[in-house]
């Protein structure tokens, strides 16, 4: 894999002065074009051996380019208040905006190498890490991005001669230190690991370039010319074709029974034992959340549901159980310019909690395949892979500690225009009631069948939905608190809450279907 890199390439210093001032023209004239153009970002990875002058090549590409549009993020060992995240966050927070470029030092490429030269994952585990980031880029580029990704390559002897030279010199000396000449050591089990990686996540959308690195001239010259090249194609073919296949159909529902139709939307409970459940389990969620365990995990929290479900309510009775210092509500609506310029889930990355705290979503990252989706608002192809993006996510947030629990809350559709009468006849609720509203019911099958396709592809093992028959709001409040109580306890792996005497002697929970409709009562 690393034999054209190791053929000794040169540039003559002539030839080198006369190639780089047009090189710059076009790099800065293509740059201002992407800028003005302001529909794809530019994502450049520059990672390889030490010494292989990755920080010289980024060094150029500053001379060379406008760096007022320019970002580099260089990756360390990761802070507390990163590893209190999932590991992909740091990242996923540095993404450059559209008509940007973006330039990563390393990438979230260097640390599963270093884990797997140091044995510290085995290979199956450093194949999965590798899969996952070929979903993500694959996701980067779907969303527009134009990914670069160079391997600056050194030949053993190459190398070593190369930290010498840096050693050598006083202005360079820093740059070189006892970990560098360590990592000399391990320079076969590097080739081994890296050859591996690249051959298993150079896919078409994000392919790698292997850049002899031995000569600063033609190594800068390959960069800053595979660069522009990309940028001038890319500018010139705006289209964007599908790396990934979009979702395969779901079996036609023939006999029209599904997972909103099947739900027994009668459930009930009476205002007294609504206040003894409502309180009985705000106090567990209280004493959860502020359980020592708690301090390892995260709580995120998703609320979808049909207009005037309950929503508000049943998130005011949550957040009412727990300490306002430990939770952020993030009220998800229509996404402003900055939001538009990232890829689709920047603007629910960025709002991850850390270890023991709580964020509550109301609407959520499911909008491409509700809102989106029936509206209009993205393409099939975009909500179609929408779905395994969203598992992916879902997946990552798991796997640092976070909990993901989510709530779909349905109502029968003479409810919600009940409510909707209700509101326009209510001062401080009129708020609550837009044109948007009474123009969705009209769209009542396209966002039932959204709704049953969500609920199919995204309820998985570690992040399940939870449906709530949403009729009676004493019912659902009091569903929603005690299911994320039970998840808590399963978790967090504490002693589950003895049932309640008033839940066994009134018609509560277990004989809610035999009071059924008998007991509706008002919106409250």
């Amino acid at each position: 894999m690393f034999e054209s890199a190791e053929l000794g390439h040169k540039i003559d210093k002539a030839t080198y002065r006369e190639e780089v001032p047009p090189l710059r023209a076009a790099l800065l004239e293509t740059q201002e074009l992407l800028r003005a153009n302001g529909s794809f970002p530019v994502i450049i990875l520059i990672s390889g051996v030490d010494g292989s002058g990755k920080g010289d090549t980024i060094n150029a590409l500053y001379e060379w380019m406008d760096p007022r549009y320019l970002s580099t993020h260089a990756f360390y060992a990761p802070t507390g208040e990163e590893k209190a995240r999932p590991s992909m966050w740091r990242y996923w927070r540095a993404l450059p905006r559209n008509g940007r470029v973006g330039i990563f030092s390393g990438s979230w490429y260097s640390h599963p190498i270093a884990e797997r030269i140091a044995k510290e994952i085995t290979a199956a585990d450093f194949d999965q890490k590798m899969d996952q980031l070929n979903r993500f880029e694959a996701m980067l580029v779907n969303e527009g991005a134009l990914v670069l990704k160079f391997w600056i390559h050194l030949a053993k002897d190459a190398q070593q001669e190369r930290l010498k030279s840096i050693e050598a010199n006083p202005l360079t000396k820093w740059r070189v230190t006892k970990a560098s000449w360590d990592r000399l050591k391990t320079y076969d089990k590097l080739q081994e690991v890296a050859a591996h990686l690249l051959r298993t996540t150079s896919t078409p959308g994000a392919p790698w370039i292997i850049v002899e690195g031995t000569d600063d001239r033609y190594r800068s010259l390959t960069v800053g010319k595979t660069i522009l090249e990309a940028m001038q194609k890319r500018l010139a073919n705006q289209r964007v074709e599908p790396i990934s296949p979009v979702a395969s159909p779901l079996s036609p529902r023939i006999d029209r029974l599904d997972v909103l139709s099947a739900l027994d939307l009668s459930q009930s409970l009476p205002k007294d034992v609504y206040s003894a459940e409502l309180a009985r389990w705000q106090g567990r969620l209280a004493e959860l959340t502020r359980h020592p365990k708690f301090a390892k995990r995260a709580l995120i929290l998703a609320f979808e549901g049909s207009d005037a479900a309950g929503k508000g309510g049943a998130i005011r009775r949550v957040m009412s159980a727990m300490d306002a210092r430990q939770y952020r509500i993030i009220p998800v609506a229509a996404p402003t310019q900055e939001e538009l310029a990232h890829p689709y889930l920047w603007r629910f990355w960025r709002h991850m909690p850390r270890l023991g705290r709580v964020t509550i979503f109301d609407r959520t990252w499911y909008g491409r395949v509700l809102v989106e989706r029936v509206e209009g608002f993205c393409s099939q192809a975009d909500w179609s892979r929408a779905y395994a993006e969203i598992n992916d996510f879902e997946h990552d947030i798991n796997h640092a500690g976070g909990i993901v629990i989510k709530f779909w809350l349905q109502i029968s559709n003479e409810e919600q225009l009940k409510r909707f009468e209700g509101r326009a006849e209510i001062e401080h609720k009129r708020f609550k009631i837009t044109e948007d509203d009474w123009r969705n019911r009209e769209k009542a099958g396209p966002y039932h069948e959204a709704v049953c396709d969500m609920i199919d592809r995204t309820s998985s093992g570690t992040a399940p939905w939870t449906v709530v028959e949403a009729n009676d709001k004493y019912f659902a409040r009091v569903k929603i608190i005690r299911t994320i109580c039970q998840r808590l306890e399963t978790e967090l792996q504490v002693e589950p809450l003895k049932e309640a005497k008033v839940a066994k002697s009134s018609k509560a929970m277990e004989a809610k279907e035999d009071q059924g409709s008998e007991k509706a009562k008002s919106s409250e």
